[in-house]
């Protein structure tokens, strides 16, 4: 076996109240891809944050190719092969990319050879099946386009260890599989690859090796010829996860929702809904699967009031609230669990008391004549984060430093202590490892049990078949299917999706 390209021994960070990294050891060799693996919040991304120069370990040491180095900053990571493409990409949206790609050049130059770089640009984009617009501005770009900009960026720079962490957080299952296409390449060029998921799926697909973290500790290493699921599981978590949950039957009960005929443009001026119509009833998951792109976002808008309705009617409790606004929409009943836990559900720089008071600080217990009550304020906040079991360091510390797992449990918590009658919430488990999906669909369900009409938004198909009551199919913003659970099968929401036809026996219209 080659010598490892990276060595980290005895690696430990300490946070306030939090031990993130404990004595981990961890090789990575040239030609692999090796995952790591762990619930949110394990130390995965602390990890190699550390390897990428981002943070500073309280101790242990760092290898290249055999000799220690100390990294000072990420420039300095860079400059021995190292690049990490972060989660949430940093990338300055006005400039183009190859402007993005020169902000980290090593050679220090004060002109740019645009038509040099262009070239190697387009050369690498060729050789790894990356192609960008050099030209194109950033702000422009999907969330895949701006990927492929982190990535190019580092391979640019001669790295030859590049990290990602949670790759496919932000992909479309298309965009995905290209992924795993381009790494496989850059690992069959001698590069090393070490890819941060959650994932089972993931894992099997693409790793050659697999390193397991667990509150902050390794709990193992496994080949990939080793894989098991139930192991892998255990190491994870440390217990078995349910596969399916026992649901009650939906209650005869009002209907919740109610959306006639309803259409809605998006921002790009273009039909986002057209003729939508659906019911949600009391203690009811009414399911809505789609491809990303084909009106969820613009569903959701507009039944929390965030985007008007060019036409139709939405209907709360029997109540006309077409184009009410957002704050009319809260005090109704309706929660909101967007896709953006942190550009829209949450404030990244505010606190977690803060964010948690965010809907209700002009409720009479938290509001006095001319101040906060500061004491309720933090009593609430301790008993939902006790209640919902958030991990934080501190009721005082931005929110930005929380897990993916605990930002969506702290958002839900805030949403469902509202008592809503109508949940709207969008990709419940979107970055989410086993353990905390699992959590956010007990919420979910105990919601239902309180007779909470819940319209889930998501692209995880088996998902929907385990907490749905009923599946609906969302399709160049129509309704191209709406049926029980009991009556759907994957291979047919599949095509649904796909744009094939309504379901045979299925009102696209129905309610």
């Amino acid at each position: 076996m080659p010598k490892p390209l990276i060595e980290m021994r005895g690696i430990t960070k300490k946070f306030p109240g939090v031990l993130a990294n404990d004595h981990i050891d961890l090789d990575i060799y040239p030609g692999e891809i090796h995952a790591l693996l762990g619930e949110n919040g394990s130390g995965k991304s602390t990890l190699m944050s550390i390897l990428s120069g981002l943070y500073k370990s309280d101790a242990g040491s760092i290898l290249v190719n055999g000799t220690e180095r100390k990294f000072r900053s990420p420039r300095e990571s860079i400059a021995c092969g190292i690049g990490m493409v972060h989660q949430h990409f940093r990338l300055v949206e006005p400039f183009t990319v190859a402007e993005n790609i020169a902000l980290s050049a090593r050679d220090g130059s004060f002109l740019l050879s645009t038509d040099k770089m262009t070239a190697d640009i387009a050369a690498l984009g060729g050789k790894y099946g990356l192609a960008i617009q050099p030209e194109a501005r950033v702000w422009q770009l999907s969330l895949g386009e701006k990927q492929r900009v982190e990535i190019v960026r580092m391979l640019y720079h001669g790295s030859r260890v590049l990290i990602l962490d949670e790759p496919t957080a932000v992909l479309t299952p298309q965009e995905a599989t290209e992924l795993f296409v381009t790494l496989r390449k850059m690992a069959e060029d001698g590069c090393a690859v070490v890819f941060i998921t959650h994932k089972l799926h993931e894992v099997y697909e693409l790793a050659d090796r697999v390193t397991v973290l667990r509150n902050g500790k390794v709990t193992g290493a496994l080949d990939h010829a080793q894989l098991n699921t139930k192991t892998l599981v255990a190491m994870m978590v440390g217990r078995d996860v349910v596969s399916s949950y026992e649901r009650d039957a939906v209650p005869e009960g009002a209907i919740v929702l109610d959306m006639d005929k309803v259409i809605a443009f998006n921002d790009m001026g273009m039909f986002g809904l057209k003729d939508l119509s659906l019911q949600v009833g009391e203690g009811e998951i009414f399911g809505i699967a789609g491809v990303a792109g084909n009106g969820q976002r613009e569903l959701a808008e507009v039944i929390t009031g965030l985007r008007r309705c060019a036409a139709g009617k939405v209907r709360l409790h029997g109540e006309d609230v077409t184009n009410r606004p957002p704050g009319d929409m809260i005090a109704r009943g309706v929660s909101y669990v967007p896709e953006d836990r942190l550009g829209m559900g949450l404030v990244p720089d505010l606190n977690v008391v803060e964010n948690l008071l965010l809907k209700s600080y002009q409720q009479p217990e938290y509001s006095g004549r001319w101040l906060l009550n500061a004491k309720a304020i933090e009593q609430r906040a301790e008993r939902l984060v006790k209640q919902y079991k958030v991990k934080v360091s501190s009721l005082y510390s931005p929110v930005k430093m929380l897990s993916g797992g605990h930002l969506q449990r702290l958002l839900l918590a805030r949403e469902i202590d509202e008592a809503p009658r109508l949940m709207v919430v969008v990709y419940p488990a979107r970055g989410l490892d086993v353990g905390a999906t699992e959590a956010v669909h007990r919420l979910l369900l105990d919601l239902k049990a309180d007779k909470t009409g819940i319209l889930m938004i998501s692209e995880d198909l088996e998902e929907i078949m385990k907490l749905a009551d009923r599946v609906g199919v969302l399709y160049n913003g129509r309704l191209v299917g709406n049926f029980p659970v009991e009556e759907a099968d994957i291979e047919t929401i599949g095509l649904l999706m796909a744009g094939s036809g309504v379901a045979e026996g299925g009102d696209e219209n129905a309610g």
